[in-house]
């Protein structure tokens, strides 16, 4: 029986195995080591949650999507130098992830675009220079701008006419209030005419 459920154990272990590499179990509770260095691999595959080590250094990675790591709780060792990293704002959380999970690897890690930051080590590229995305933000900070601009001219015609409508119905109210009066008095005028 223990055979069969180390058995079961080490099957459910590999089948969680990305295609691209080559996965070894480290034991029934420590995990999985991970390897895909050197597999000309342009994005992060899926991983298992239990990796334990995971060898990424050798592809063709320039980037890894947010939270695309954020599962890997019991990482113990990762490897990801040797790709041609694009840092830029997009690195970001690579280097966030990284900063709290493996320093010594972040140090490893060199940009290979753009320019400004060319062979520099990911650690030192400072938020200023990872600001290089900025340029994509006036499309979308103009898209936010001429949208809130609507929002904001039409809250303004908006109580513009709401201000308009009640003083015309004050007005239409004092008016009606004087035609009344105006008759009342002028019916009250000739009543006391006529008694006289």
């Amino acid at each position: 029986a223990g055979f069969a459920i180390s058995l079961l154990f080490r099957m459910t272990q590999t089948e969680g195995c990305p295609p691209s590499c080559s996965c070894k179990s480290l034991g029934e509770t420590k995990g999985l080591h991970i390897d895909c260095s050197s597999r000309k691999l342009a994005e992060v595959p899926a991983l298992p949650v239990n990796t334990k080590r995971l060898y990424l250094q050798n592809n063709s990675l320039t980037s890894v999507p947010p939270g695309a790591l954020d599962s890997l709780l019991s990482l113990e060792e990762v490897k990801i130098f040797d790709n041609p990293w694009n840092c830029d704002c997009h690195i970001l959380y690579l280097k966030l992830w990284l900063e709290d999970i493996s320093a010594p690897s972040l140090e490893n890690i060199r940009c290979a675009t753009p320019a400004p930051v060319r062979m520099r080590p990911l650690a030192q590229v400072t938020g200023n220079e990872l600001g290089i995305c900025m340029r994509l933000l006036p499309i979308k900070c103009l898209e936010f701008f001429w949208r809130d601009l609507i929002l904001i001219a039409g809250a303004i015609i908006t109580l513009i006419l709401v201000a308009w409508a009640l003083k015309f119905s004050k007005k239409m109210v004092c008016q009606r209030k004087l035609n009344q009066y105006d008759s009342k008095g002028s019916w009250l005028g000739r009543h006391t005419s006529k008694n006289h």
